[in-house]
């Protein structure tokens, strides 16, 4: 993983690297298990009847990770895809799936137990609406999204997909 070595986090940490071969057999078993801890987790409000509002906190969580440190090593193991499949696969694996897949979709999920949203209409295209607008305006800008750009994913593309009118709120809940 680039210039990152056990032996670089073991100096950084002023510890012997044999203390942290203790725990990980490798860097990127150690760079896996701190991305797995950094990564959020959705939640859902505690009454549970706030779709729109956990939508967008929800996407708001992601564009704070995406603004955090954690991002960039993520960035950097998904641009080894080709050369590192199994690196690739791993954080699928250890820190996307177990954290929900999707930060919306824990979500989605919750609602459609309560019978709010037809389960049927969570599909992997809706389940990747936030999170794809919200790096395809990324890309486009080369800035992360505002409140009201967030709302509008919320309201005009992830509101609709789950079969719920279009809300006529602007901008961020208050």
């Amino acid at each position: 993983m680039g210039r990152l070595s056990i032996e670089g986090v073991a100096r950084r940490a002023d510890v012997a690297k044999t203390s942290i071969y203790r725990h990980f057999s490798s860097v990127e078993d150690l760079l896996l298990d701190a991305l797995a801890d950094a990564m959020p987790v959705e939640q859902v409000s505690v009454h549970g009847n706030a779709l729109r509002s956990d939508l967008l906190r929800s996407l708001e969580q992601l564009v704070g990770w995406l603004g955090g440190p954690h991002a960039p090593a993520v960035a950097a193991i998904l641009a080894e895809r080709r050369r590192r499949p199994d690196l690739v696969e791993a954080l699928y694996a250890r820190v996307f799936e177990t954290h929900g897949s999707r930060f919306t979709r824990t979500v989605m999920e919750h609602y459609a137990v309560r019978g709010d949203v037809d389960p049927r209409l969570i599909t992997p295209v809706v389940a990747d609406l936030g999170e794809a607008l919200v790096l395809k305006h990324q890309l486009d800008t080369g800035e992360l999204p505002a409140p009201n750009e967030l709302a509008a994913i919320v309201d005009e593309a992830i509101l609709p997909a789950l079969g719920h009118p279009r809300s006529l709120e602007k901008g961020p809940p208050t």
